[in-house]
């Protein structure tokens, strides 16, 4: 369902980062496989993707699907660890959907990445500032859906804000600073499917929830959830978390020398503002 309301931003950012037939893509945290099965389509049969996930039962899942999409011979998936996992070839693009925001250092995950990217390959991200979800108007039953999954995710140690942080990110990570837009969804209306969307992700998190302490099956009472958020918000309008897509191309080595020469002081300079506004 989630990527079904999304496939459309990440197929664009896809397309502007550059992703072209006959490319190599490394999708990190592929999950279930619907970015890989995305990126399959761009690269085409002379292309390939690799998809990495930690999690066994959904690489699983994905090669099913991958097979049902007549797609094996251009996509491989692979159960590993992001935080560990070392390829070994060189691909001409990075990219990853909703994963930086769990993993405990994502600018080192970059980083390691980014030296298996031949030159002038491309790093493409998409991740949710959560913070930024709401309905016009609120409503009491909207709020305290974002409260308990906003509190989850902050007990359990994930970035709600991932994509507001994300161009920071890239430039730890010392990436080119990325080229950013920020994308969304806006629902409304008894037709439409954020309500069954919302309550699958409270369900998804109940039982962390539970776990954490935020609150209890009964008190969210799942069954019927996606209908009493439909009852109080008919009418209004729902936003998901804004998404925020960013690229960057990593420049030839030969050209990074020749900004070094005409202005040695210029990247030093660069990152000595960077490291000043985050300390600030």
């Amino acid at each position: 369902m989630q990527s079904a309301f999304i496939r459309d931003l990440t197929e664009d950012v896809l397309k502007r980062a550059g992703l072209r037939p006959g490319m190599r893509v490394l999708d990190i945290g592929c999950g279930v496989g619907d970015v890989a099965l995305l990126a399959g389509e761009l690269v085409g049969p002379t292309g390939s993707v690799l998809g990495v996930d930690r999690s066994a039962a959904s690489i699983k899942t994905a090669e099913r699907r991958v097979a049902q999409a007549r797609q094996h011979a251009r996509i491989r998936l692979a159960v590993a660890d992001l935080d560990s996992f070392v390829p070994d070839e060189t691909f001409d693009a990075v990219v990853g959907r909703l994963v930086l925001m769990y993993l405990p250092d994502p600018a080192a995950t970059l980083r390691r990445l980014a030296g298996h990217l031949r030159p002038g390959g491309i790093v493409v991200f998409q991740e949710l500032s959560m913070p930024s979800i709401r309905s016009v108007p609120d409503t009491p039953q909207f709020l305290q859906c974002k409260s308990w999954i906003m509190e989850t995710f902050e007990r359990t140690g994930f970035e709600t804000d991932m994509g507001g942080k994300l161009f920071a990110t890239f430039l730890t990570a010392g990436l080119p600073g990325p080229q950013m837009i920020s994308a969304g969804r806006a629902e409304g209306g008894h037709r439409s499917l954020i309500y069954a969307y919302m309550a699958a992700t409270m369900q998804s998190l109940l039982s962390a929830m539970e776990r954490a302490g935020v609150t209890t099956a009964d008190e969210v009472g799942i069954d019927d959830l996606a209908e009493r958020l439909l009852f109080m918000a008919y009418g209004f309008i729902e936003q998901l978390p804004p998404i925020f897509l960013l690229h960057a191309i990593l420049l030839p080595i030969n050209v990074v020398r020749l900004i070094q020469v005409r202005n040695p002081g210029l990247l030093r300079k660069s990152r000595m503002i960077f490291l000043g506004e985050q300390r600030r």
